[in-house]
């Protein structure tokens, strides 16, 4: 018999004396994470109970007894304290922000933000890595900067598996539940207290989902929950853990994600202009989209999908495509044909949104492909993970050279009020004045970094470090403690870690091409690095293997039996259970960040950011953000971004690379002490990494290139096209259908250019074209030269599209087009006419199928 169904269910909530109701307020908005006082003020409520709850000043307020309660009220210094904190924050939240400036009184923008996992804290465990941290300081940093934006995931029950590690070194995982009563959460309901409830059909079954809110500042994030009484069990188990179960549970997640969330916004009265896709997870959102606006305006599919596009934003953060979820049509048939039935669309048209070939039956569905098919925007998130994508994409738009592929890219950062330590934040208030919390992409800001005396700059690094060590120590503890080792094992660990030794650290997710074990390759040259007795050196690992990832696991494992060697027993250290608070203490106290990943296999990263503005100095295969990053004196890079075919090859070069740099540049650097102690060129190299990372590296800069860029661009055509009922989607759909009818008439007949033997550098060149449009007007075609240098292969490299303009129709359908070139440079150069469809209020517009070239 099941007992829960006649349990009479009822919620505890904290009791706190009128005096210190404030402090739930401030507990239940996560702005209290990146403000290092309000940190404080929870940590005083109780020390040891704000470790055990991993930080949750909701647990602990929930938690305290009456007496505790009652002589905080009445502590003088503590109830200052808390007076101080709440100014802070009610300043922050009311404070002019910079959206404010650009939009300059324009209201319109509304935009969503559908992420799988997001990494707001390690209280709220619903991330597993850089994919949810990255979305949960984006948050934060739209919070701070005021952009009119809410977030849209899923609360997990079980969240992402906690780890621990037997006396073997392998990897085992376990999933406590999330307390929802003692998380930070609000269960939005409606005015009669009742919980609102989205409804969504999963073959045939009615799935009822609750809507949690959690306040990150001035944004509300809202998560989606399927574990209610009146859900089948399979239902119920949608919401149970993140990136858990087969590719059954994975579709129906992100059909509750992206469909759920849409109807879940509706429910609470939001209706975005702007749904940004973080990863394709979140691609149903446009179909939803669609079927809303065809319900509202019995307008049809082409013609919504026009508006939808226009306001949808995808950002892939994945350089391959097996990386990506694919899905067979039998489950697209199951759990959503009767959707796009009720869309108007046949199971083939469907069915092509989300391959490269629509017409090929073969091919699986790729959220990835449907996402890009139905986002007018779309971005990779680093300059090299921007070509890597066009090149991996290409095939969606066969006609463009690769540089005009719609796909660009937007660089992540992190956000830095999150990961700057305490000491540090106070050092850059001290001497560069505190206007970076609210403009950290000030350049000259940054330049004052060299005002920073050398020996305070070294103390307080120093004293991060000694922190860091401390806090090792305790882990390593506490996980031998787990594990049953001896008094005596235990008691060794107070002395594992040297507060004063050059310590790098290296903590990812551990997967194959991160490449977590390349530093051992040659464990002897290694052990004469570590040990020297001069000039030692100390490895801190952290870092997670995915359940199923077994070569991840063995990684893990390898790296705990080295440590376990005599030789490096108080040399190198895993710690376990790798959160943002074991992210933070090592970010913030580390010397040198190492990354070994396989070039172009690293998307972006976002860890060496942390790392630069804590002062630590980044170590890393030319990859991801730190093509961008290194400057040659901020850092060092393995290699030169080389690439070979031979992967073998490829780890022992780079592997000696490491040992060279070492042995050769880091460690002489960081002990090259004057007599004062202090190692003048290493911290020269800590002043230039925060001067030139910190002001472009952070999620200001990203979030700001994403409104400027994106958001508000996209915001402006959504209601463009959404004026008069969308009528001008509808026409804009049915100019395209006509002019895809008609294209096949279009040829270029004749092309000239004056004068192109030798021509001087600085010459204006006439280029005419005669080009048959047949039935279609001249003013619904762009007529373009694309020209350039040409590179040994006798391609354009680099080029640029000069407009040429109508010159008169010379026969019946035929029109003369003229223009000119301007000859910048010498060299060989190279140009091509280009004709596509252009729209007369919406420009130039590209349609596979409807460019032609000559």
């Amino acid at each position: 018999m099941d007992f829960t169904k006649l349990i009479h269910r009822f919620t505890v909530v904290p009791c706190l004396p009128k005096e210190l109701e404030t402090l739930q307020r401030i507990a239940y908005n996560l702005c209290w994470s990146w403000e290092p006082e309000a940190i404080e003020l929870f940590k005083r409520l109780d020390p040891e109970l704000w470790k055990e709850t991993r930080h949750n000043p909701v647990e602990i307020l929930g938690t305290l007894q009456q007496a505790t309660l009652d002589g905080l009220k009445a502590d003088e210094g503590f109830m200052s304290h808390l007076a101080e904190v709440d100014a802070k924050i009610r300043d922050y939240l009311c404070a002019k922000t910079w959206y404010e400036t650009v939009a300059a009184g324009d209201t319109s923008l509304r935009v969503a933000y559908f992420s799988m996992e997001f990494g707001l804290h390690e209280s709220l465990p619903v991330y597993s890595g850089g994919l949810g941290i990255l979305a949960g300081d984006h948050l934060k940093s739209a919070s701070d900067l005021g952009i009119p934006l809410v977030g849209v995931g899923l609360l997990y029950r079980q969240g992402y598996f906690r780890q621990y590690l037997n006396i073997e070194g392998w990897q085992q995982e376990y999933y406590p539940e999330n307390d929802f009563y003692n998380l930070p959460l609000h269960l939005e309901r409606d005015a009669a207290g009742t919980p609102l409830t989205v409804e969504l059909d999963y073959a045939g079954r009615r799935v009822r989902v609750h809507i949690w809110r959690v306040q990150v500042g001035r944004v509300p994030l809202y998560l989606l929950d399927t574990n209610l009484e009146e859900n089948a069990p399979e239902d119920r188990e949608i919401t149970t853990r993140l990136y858990g179960g087969d590719q059954d549970m994975r579709i129906r997640q992100e059909i509750l994600l992206g469909i759920g969330g849409i109807r879940a916004l509706h429910l609470l009265g939001i209706t975005p202009n702007v749904c940004h896709m973080n990863e394709g997870h979140a691609a149903f959102l446009a179909l939803e989209r669609i079927r809303i606006i065809m319900e509202e305006t019995k307008i049809s599919f082409t013609g919504a999908r026009e508006a939808v596009r226009a306001g949808n934003i995808f950002t892939t953060h994945t350089p391959v495509e097996a990386g990506i979820d694919h899905f067979p049509t039998e489950l697209l048939e199951k759990y959503l044909g009767r959707y796009y039935r009720g869309l108007g669309l046949s199971r083939e048209e469907f069915l092509g949104l989300g391959r490269h070939n629509p017409r090929n039956p073969h091919e699986t569905f790729c959220m990835a492909v449907l996402a890009l098919k139905l986002a007018g925007h779309a971005n990779g998130v680093s300059q090299l993970h921007g070509e890597v994508s066009r090149k991996m994409w290409k095939g969606l738009w066969p006609e463009l050279p690769e540089e005009h592929i719609p796909l660009t890219s937007i660089t992540n950062g992190v956000h830095l009020r999150t990961w700057l330590s305490g000491d540090m934040a106070g050092l850059f208030v001290r001497y560069l004045g505190s206007r970076w919390r609210e403009d950290s992409t000030d350049h000259a800001l940054w330049r004052r970094i060299t005002r920073i005396p050398d020996a305070e700059l070294w103390r307080t690094h120093k004293r991060c470090r000694e922190r860091l060590v401390d806090f090792a120590r305790l882990r390593l503890k506490e996980q031998l403690t787990q594990v049953g080792a001896s008094a005596k094992e235990i008691a060794v660990a107070d002395e594992v870690l040297d507060p004063d030794c050059l310590t790098i650290g290296f903590a990812r997710r551990f997967a194959t091409y991160k490449r977590g074990t390349l530093l051992f390759r040659d464990v002897e040259r290694l052990a004469r690095i570590l040990n020297d007795t001069a000039r030692p050196v100390q490895i801190i690992f952290a870092g997670k293997a995915h359940p199923a990832d077994h070569q991840g696991k063995e990684l893990i494992r390898q790296i705990v039996q080295i440590s376990h060697q005599q030789r490096f027993r108080h040399r190198i250290v895993f710690i376990e259970d790798y959160d943002m608070a074991v992210a933070r203490h090592l970010v913030q106290g580390v010397d040198v960040w190492l990354n070994t990943p396989r070039r172009p296999m690293e998307a972006s990263g976002t860890s060496g950011m942390k790392v630069a503005f804590n002062g630590g100095l980044n170590m890393s295969v030319l990859d991801g953000w730190w093509v961008e990053g290194y400057k040659g004196n901020n850092g060092w890079a393995i290699g030169r971004g080389e690439v070979y075919e031979d992967m073998e090859y490829q780890n022992e070069v780079e592997g000696r690379a490491i040992y060279d740099l070492l042995e050769n540049e880091v460690v002489p650097l960081f002990y090259d002490r004057g007599a004062d102690g202090i190692p003048r060129g290493w911290i020269a190299a800590m002043k230039a990494s925060i001067q030139t990372l910190s002001p472009v590296f952070g999620t200001d800069r990203m979030v700001q290139e994403y409104a400027s860029r994106f958001y508000i661009p996209a915001g402006s055509q959504w209601q463009q096209l959404e004026r008069d009922g969308f009528s001008l989607a509808v026409d804009l759909a049915r100019w395209k259908e006509g002019l895809q009818r008609l294209w096949h008439q279009v040829r270029i007949d004749e092309v000239s250019a004056e004068g192109t033997d030798d021509v001087a550098v600085g010459t204006i060149l006439p280029v005419r074209a005669r080009i048959f449009l047949g039935e279609i007007p001249p003013a619904d075609v762009a007529v373009e030269a694309y020209f350039g240098v040409l590179d040994s292969r006798g391609a354009i490299v680099g080029g640029e599209l000069v407009p040429l303009e109508a010159n008169g129709e010379y026969a019946p359908g035929a029109y003369e087009f003229a223009g000119t070139i301007e000859c910048r440079f010498c060299g060989r150069h190279g140009f091509l006419l280009r004709v596509m469809p252009k729209h007369r209020e919406l420009g130039a517009l590209y349609e596979p199928g409807t460019l032609l070239w000559g």
